[in-house]
């Protein structure tokens, strides 16, 4: 089962001059999800204030699906595709609450950084037990076609 990470209606100030989500916000909304990880793995905040570490994004690719409109609720479904002692492969899919239909999917490379010294470093053990623990709880979700996509003209 993926984990809902972020739940939220799309605002007024989202939405372009023909009503619908700009794409930037749609990558916003994935942001706060990550955010909903962290706070999943032990990275919240008072997680950041006791490891000294926090999450950054390494790479991000977006694919947009579908339109999406003022007011509509939408939820983003996370989940974890791999991970090793620094990182975390992960993949946001953004469906309408609604009806559920997929309007965008995120894969992105997460790095555990510490923050005094800005470089990258392991885990925290209890955060590396829930990333293993959530890794095992999603062990044989099926995986999107849009994961491992390349970007390119034919």
């Amino acid at each position: 089962m993926l984990s809902v990470t972020y739940k939220t209606a799309v605002q007024h100030d989202w939405v372009d001059y023909n009503g619908h989500l700009r794409d930037a916000y749609y990558l916003l909304i994935c942001s706060f999800a990550t955010d909903g990880l962290m706070d999943l793995i032990g990275l919240d905040e008072a997680g950041r204030a006791r490891t000294g570490h926090t999450l950054y994004t390494l790479e991000c690719h977006l694919n947009f699906l579908a339109e999406v409109k003022l007011g509509v609720e939408v939820q983003v479904r996370t989940q974890l595709l791999g991970h090793d002692r620094k990182r975390l492969h992960i993949h946001h899919l953004l469906e309408r609450c609604d009806d559920g239909q997929v309007v965008a999917e995120s894969e992105q490379m997460l790095m555990n950084i510490d923050t005094a010294t800005g470089r990258s470093a392991p885990f925290a053990g209890d955060v590396a037990g829930r990333v293993a623990d959530l890794a095992e709880a999603q062990r044989g979700a099926p995986r999107s076609a849009y994961v491992g996509r390349v970007i390119g003209l034919p």
